[in-house]
């Protein structure tokens, strides 16, 4: 006898559905959908849900996605306001005002500060025990603003901050050494900014510092060059083609895995710190190990004497910026 359709195997054990990880977009933007693609691809969540201020645009999105999933991993896809973030482990807050060119990250501030204060608390009151990732520029001041009014443990709070910053450097040390980047390890920190801070004493080739491979003071201005190159990567980008989107959708992928997995990994991301350098109650970004809870632990950087200075001055920078917001 034969029947048509899908028979239950008759030693199949019953379950309810697995309980899988639930991530949040805020913002369906250019930025926002690269992180989404990005993540699909990588299979980073079971649930995604899309968030925008034209509700239109975050369905259109979903839709689009939808149709490459027999191309991917299964995943459920939504479009949907506020509510639908509710008991998300993860949110990913890419939402403010688009940098205009010639436009600093921190000119954004005060425009992208008023949203915030829309954002958080819905988002909070609904997934109290989520990690907050912010990505809006400019994301240290941002990430605490967030922090402050979210009223989260600061940990569980932070900002893609120079993540990608870090990112650029290894793929310029890694074009001059003709290296495989992976395999090229260097740090931006401080602020995601003008006054960031290439630390060239840290660098090494697989446990190998770049002193011993080449004289770092031989060859010129070439080398100093690159940090400038590094800082300036975002507005050559913009200039070309008005926007960033893939590299920051790539790391903030990888940053999404390394909360959700529990991964413990080493990244430059901002976050909240009582004190930097002297500097009191600053948000930015140094070597930090990212868990479940977010911000597990800080690694102690030993900077020369001139790293330790423009680290200074990089924390004076944001403290100044936040103080213009009353914080």
């Amino acid at each position: 006898m034969s029947v048509s359709g899908i028979l239950a195997y008759s030693g199949a054990e019953q379950r309810s559905e697995r309980k899988g990880t639930k991530a949040a977009i805020i913002g369906a933007g250019q930025v926002g959908m690269a992180i989404a693609y990005a993540m699909l691809i990588e299979n980073t969540v079971n649930h995604l849900v899309l968030v925008d201020a034209v509700p239109e645009k975050a369905e259109g999105e979903v839709m689009d996605l939808l149709h490459g999933l027999s191309f991917a991993s299964p995943m459920t896809l939504e479009a949907g306001g506020l509510e639908a973030c509710g008991d998300a482990q993860l949110i990913i807050i890419t939402a403010g005002a688009k940098r205009k060119p010639g436009e600093t990250r921190l000119d954004l501030m005060h425009r992208n500060a008023e949203i915030f204060n829309s954002l958080i608390p819905p988002l909070v009151q609904g997934s109290p025990d989520a990690v907050l990732v912010i990505v809006s520029n400019p994301v240290d001041v941002m990430t605490h603003l967030a922090w402050k009014i979210s009223g989260l443990p600061s940990g569980r709070v932070l900002g893609t901050g120079t993540l990608l910053d870090t990112s650029r450097f290894r793929a310029l040390l890694s074009e001059k050494l003709n290296m495989d980047t992976r395999n090229v390890h260097a740090y931006i920190i401080g602020e995601h900014g003008d006054s960031e801070v290439a630390v060239w004493s840290k660098v090494n080739i697989s446990g190998v510092p770049l002193q011993s491979l080449v004289d770092h003071n031989s060859l010129g201005q070439s080398w100093e060059e690159m940090a400038i190159r590094v800082r300036d990567a975002a507005k050559e980008v913009i200039r070309r083609k008005g926007a960033t989107c893939y590299a920051i959708g790539l790391g903030t992928t990888r940053l999404a895995k390394a909360i959700l997995a529990n991964q413990r990994s080493v990244m430059t991301v901002s976050c909240h710190h009582d004190e930097v350098m002297g500097v009191q109650n600053v948000t930015l970004s140094l070597p930090v190990v990212v868990g479940a809870d977010g911000i597990c632990s800080v690694i102690s950087l030993e900077l020369s004497e001139e790293e330790e200075q423009s680290l200074l001055h990089s924390a004076q920078t944001l403290r100044a910026a936040l103080a213009t917001l009353g914080y």
